[in-house]
């Protein structure tokens, strides 16, 4: 973050996952980001606070059995030849549909065709799953798109669609512990969803491409899943664009070639990941690709209308994993680098795994931001929605850091003007520990005050201890998922304090603190 950068103030919006920077010019009113005291910004809708810029940036703990032993709990056991169904919906409070019981997915393989004239999309997904019950049925989640055929171990299934729910009756009933493979193809016009405060996700089509970033319910507009962060899976994605455009997704490109007029990109993302993380982005991009001194590749792919902006920002990449993984622990993927689009109806940017996707050039501050996420949201993943001050909060506490220990404010600073905001301030509408519902998702509690959750912690710990519960929370949920007691638990167990107090008044309750 240069000196004499405008600071973007926080927003009652989305910031993170669309985080909008800080910049002379207004923010996009669409998702205002809550990164720094200052100056309300009050959107034409309500605000996401997420490290999706609204005009510049934006948008772990249990084991990896997590989502088995979720899926089981949701169903209960059933006797031998009885119709046992997965069930729509993962139980989430806040989007009561999203993802499904009764299987794992281990693997998605992504084999679609885009065009960029016609925004016609072709695609083929082929899912290695596991039962964690008998099914005799089970659903998947995917929007708007026609499906051409299904079948489960190369068998032809029934299925029907109802809203959301791709419902899916296999020839013959699955075993539990029973791995199978789900083969889906499908065409048709991707559309965004539009999420609870009004923005959209999902498949975003752009004057050359499409922008696509998918929380938290947009992955089901471009391929069927499970579509819920506890269920996590490594993935193989293989995009064909017209030649001269470039397909992005996530983890390391193996294998490109070029043939009658198209360019086939195919990423292979080993590591465990959330549908929501996914992405596919196709546009006119400039490539650079190189490894960091730690062995981390790099791919960069920038919109030449974005080049000249983000060039001095992107370089800092390295430097800023660099001190990242000295605060949380190693960089937890093989891949990274910053998909830097020009979608400017778009207004926010979104932590794609190992690869964040920008709407427009990032300012530092995003960029800190969003690769904070490959920690905190994307390695170490939600258990619930409910529980997304556990992404934002630390992501928005990152760059606080990040300005304290690069010449800029404290953090201290930092935190007593926020806290200097009057009671009737959006920031205290509700607590960071519970939004409420899923269009307070990305607002400005649960960006700033959620920071300011963990900066009362590293006060009433110490920092010695304080940067010891960040390193614990990401080792030891490393591709997991975590939820907001389970950080409780361990913020006490790893500095040895009772911290009741500190988080039921910073974390659970409503209102402004009496005193900081």
């Amino acid at each position: 973050m240069g000196e004499g950068a405008a600071r973007r103030p926080y927003a009652e919006g989305r910031i993170d996952h669309r985080h909008p920077r800080r910049s002379d010019p207004p923010p996009r009113v669409e998702r205002p980001l809550p990164t720094r005291p200052g100056e309300l910004v009050t959107p034409s809708r309500p605000p996401r606070p997420s490290h999706r810029p609204a005009h510049g940036p934006r948008r772990r703990a249990l084991t990896a059995t997590v989502p088995l032993a979720l899926a089981a709990l949701l169903a209960s056991a059933s006797p031998a030849g009885a119709t046992t169904t997965g069930g729509a919906g993962a139980g989430d409070p806040y989007f009561p549909l999203a993802g499904n019981g009764g299987y794992h997915v281990a693997h998605y393989g992504l084999d679609l065709r885009y065009d960029t004239a016609t925004r016609h999309l072709d695609g083929t997904a082929v899912l290695t799953a596991r039962a964690t019950r008998r099914l005799t049925r089970f659903d998947l989640d995917l929007s708007g798109l026609k499906v051409t055929g299904l079948t489960v171990d190369r068998a032809p299934a029934a299925h029907r669609r109802d809203g959301q729910e791709l419902v899916v009756t296999p020839r013959r009933a699955l075993r539990k512990g029973q791995t199978f493979q789900v083969t889906v193809t499908y065409r048709g016009t991707p559309k965004p969803v539009t999420d609870p405060d009004g923005s959209p996700d999902g498949w975003i089509a752009t004057d050359d491409g499409a922008f696509v970033a998918g929380e938290p319910q947009g992955a089901m507009t471009w391929f069927p899943a499970n579509n819920h962060p506890t269920d996590k899976s490594s993935y193989d994605i293989t995009v064909t664009v017209p030649q001269g455009r470039t397909a992005v997704a996530n983890g390391v490109l193996v294998g490109r070639r070029t043939h009658q007029g198209r360019t086939t990109f195919h990423w292979r993302q080993s590591e465990p990941m959330a549908a929501y993380l996914a992405t596919a982005t196709v546009g006119t991009f400039q490539v650079r690709q190189y490894t960091t001194r730690d062995g981390i590749r790099v791919y960069d792919a920038v919109d030449p209308r974005e080049a000249t902006a983000a060039a001095p920002v992107l370089k800092k990449l390295p430097s800023v994993l660099e001190w990242e993984s000295r605060l949380f622990g190693p960089y937890p993927f093989r891949s990274a680098g910053s998909i830097v689009d020009h979608a400017p109806d778009v207004g926010y940017a979104l932590e794609t795994q190992g690869r964040p996707v920008y709407d427009s050039a990032p300012d530092l501050d995003t960029l800190v931001h969003e690769n904070a996420h490959q920690w905190f949201g994307d390695s170490v993943s939600l258990t619930s929605w409910k529980d997304i001050w556990l992404n934002e909060g630390f992501a928005t506490y990152a760059e606080w850091l990040y300005e304290e220990q690069h010449g800029g404010d404290s953090a201290q600073k930092t935190f007593d003007a926020l806290y200097a905001r009057p009671a009737g301030d959006p920031l205290w509408a509700y607590p960071p520990g519970d939004p409420g519902n899923g269009a307070n998702l990305f607002g400005t509690p649960v960006y700033a005050r959620g920071a300011m959750v963990l900066h009362a912690l590293r006060t009433a710990v110490g920092d010695r201890a304080f940067y010891r519960v960040l390193r614990a929370w990401a080792s030891e949920h490393r591709y997991g998922h975590g939820t907001t007691a389970d950080f409780e638990r361990l913020a006490e167990r790893v500095s040895g304090k009772d911290l009741d107090a500190v988080f039921t008044t910073w974390l659970h309750t409503r209102g402004k603190p009496s005193s900081p």
